[in-house]
C-alpha cells in the first residue's frame, strides 16, 4: 500500500500542472506538453508514413518538371535540415527525460553528429542527384555548428554535403536573402520544410489567423512547389500561440496553450 502511496503522489507531482500553495499559477513540468509529440515522430508508423508521402510526393513534382522544362537553366531543390533531412527527436527527448528545454543538450547533440535521416529523405535527395539537380541546404542552424552539421550530413551520406550548398544563420534568422542568393544561379523548383518560413517570407511572425490565411492564399503551392514535413515538437505555429514570446515562464505558456484549444 505505501509503495502504491508514493507511485500517485509522485505521478500527481509530475503532472503537467497543479496548483501551487497560494493557488495564484499553477506549478508546470515545462517540456512535459512535449512528450506526446516526441512519441509521435519517434515511435508512430503514422509519422513515418507521412513522410515518406511528401518525399514521394517530392519525387513526382521534380520528374514533373523535368518533363515540362528539362534542364534549360540549372535547377535545385532547397530543404531545411532540422526535421525535414535530420532527426533530432533524441534531443528533445532528453530534455523532456530531464526537465531541460532548449538549448539544453543541444551542444552536446551536435557535436554527436548523429541525426539520423528523417524517413524518405536520403532517398529522394539522392534521387535529385541523380537527375543532375543540386540540393541547397537553408538552416537557421547557428553557422558555429558548420563543421557539425556537415560532418552530420555527410555520415548520414547525403549529397551535396558541402561549404558551398551549407547555408546556416549568420545575422538574422529569415531565410530570405539566402533563398535569393540561391536564385542568383539556379532555380528553384521545390523547397521541403517543416515550417512555414522555409517557405517564404511571407509567413514569418504572423499571429495564428493570419498564418491560416496565408496558407489559404498559396494553397496551390502545397505540394507542387512546397513540400510539408510533420513536426510537432516546435516551430512557428508553436510562437504563435505565444506571440513567439518564448520568454514567457512555463505557467504562462501553459495558460496559453490551454486558452487556445478549441472545443465544442
Amino acid at each position: 500500500m505505501i509503495i502504491i502511496v508514493a507511485s500517485v503522489l509522485q505521478s500527481c507531482q509530475q503532472t503537467n500542472a497543479s496548483s501551487n500553495k497560494n493557488g495564484d499559477e499553477p506549478e508546470v513540468v515545462s517540456t512535459e506538453h512535449l512528450t506526446m509529440a516526441v512519441l509521435y515522430q519517434q515511435r508512430a508508423a503514422e509519422y513515418r508514413a507521412l513522410c515518406l508521402q511528401a518525399f514521394n510526393i517530392a519525387k513526382l513534382r521534380v520528374d514533373e518538371n523535368l518533363r515540362m522544362m528539362g534542364l534549360s537553366r540549372q535547377q535545385a531543390v532547397v530543404v531545411d535540415i532540422d526535421e525535414t533531412v535530420l532527426d533530432n527527436s533524441p534531443q528533445e527527448a532528453k530534455c523532456i527525460l530531464n526537465d531541460a528545454f532548449y538549448p539544453a543538450y543541444w551542444d552536446e547533440w551536435m557535436n554527436k553528429m548523429d541525426a539520423k535521416p528523417v524517413p524518405g529523405a536520403l532517398a529522394f535527395l539522392k534521387y535529385v542527384e541523380s537527375k543532375k539537380i543540386e540540393v541547397f541546404y537553408i538552416s537557421n542552424r547557428k553557422d558555429k555548428y558548420r563543421e557539425q552539421t556537415l560532418k552530420n550530413l555527410q555520415n548520414a551520406g547525403f549529397p551535396f554535403a558541402d561549404n558551398d550548398h551549407l547555408l546556416l544563420r549568420t545575422d538574422e534568422s529569415s531565410k530570405k536573402a539566402r533563398r535569393d542568393k540561391v536564385s542568383e544561379k539556379y532555380s528553384i523548383i521545390l523547397l521541403c520544410g517543416d515550417n512555414l518560413a522555409d517557405f517564404s517570407e511571407a509567413f514569418e511572425k504572423l499571429p495564428i489567423d493570419e498564418r491560416f490565411n496565408m496558407v489559404e492564399k498559396m494553397s496551390d503551392q502545397f505540394g507542387n512547389r512546397f513540400i510539408v514535413l510533420p513536426n510537432a515538437m516546435y516551430g512557428d505555429w508553436e510562437g504563435a500561440l505565444y506571440n513567439y514570446n518564448y520568454s514567457l515562464s512555463p505557467a504562462e505558456k501553459y495558460k496559453l496553450r490551454h486558452e487556445q484549444l478549441i472545443e465544442f
